[in-house]
């Protein structure tokens, strides 16, 4: 199996990423803008989900971009585009109705990029951080967007060694916040 490379804070881990992507209840053919992408692992899970995924992957880290590069040709990942620069303004220059879902892993700036988002109608969004301010941010902007829909704290726990048993650590938690178009919420209530 080809390993990811790394580069600082991240990648997410895959437990994260799993629950992230069933919230974003990604389509054949979606256009999945991954902002924040870091690594490029949640875009490469991503790519496995769904046939045809039209990957946008941003980052305004030169370095992630790089080895987000080296990571989509290693696991074979051909259908994505990538971003180096301030998400927003990269976000304000795609069509209206272009974005299908966004995930988004990285929070500079994150209630312009949210407000773009909701201008160019993206069908679902989800937001992780690790900082309880950050959430309460994304949780309001949300709402004034007419945009929320739910919000999990997650944690997990890996089992560790410990005098010949076995222990748990936890790792961080994760918050993962969830945004949907009214006429997505609408659908996945029916």
């Amino acid at each position: 199996m080809t390993e990811l490379l790394h580069v600082s804070g991240g990648p997410t881990k895959p437990e994260i990423i799993a629950i992230s992507l069933s919230k974003l209840d990604l389509k054949n053919g979606d256009s999945f803008f991954d902002i924040g992408c870091g690594t490029g692992a949640v875009s490469i899970e991503a790519s496995k989900m769904v046939c045809d995924l039209k990957i946008h992957a941003i980052d305004a880290r030169e370095e992630a971009i790089e080895v987000a590069r080296t990571n989509f040709r290693s696991f074979n990942i051909e259908n994505v585009t990538l971003y180096s620069g301030e998400s927003s303004d990269i976000l304000s220059k795609q069509p209206v109705g272009s974005i299908g879902c966004a995930f988004i892993g990285g929070t500079k700036n994150i209630s312009r990029v949210l407000e773009v988002l909701a201008e160019k109608k993206a069908r679902s969004i989800v937001v992780n951080a690790v900082r309880i301010e950050t959430v309460v941010n994304v949780i309001n902007k949300l709402k004034e967007l007419g945009l929320f829909d739910e919000v999990l704290h997650i944690i997990v726990s890996r089992g560790a060694p410990l005098t010949g048993e076995t222990m748990f650590k936890p790792e961080n938690p994760v918050y993962v916040v969830v945004g949907r178009s009214a006429e997505d919420q609408h659908n996945n209530s029916c």
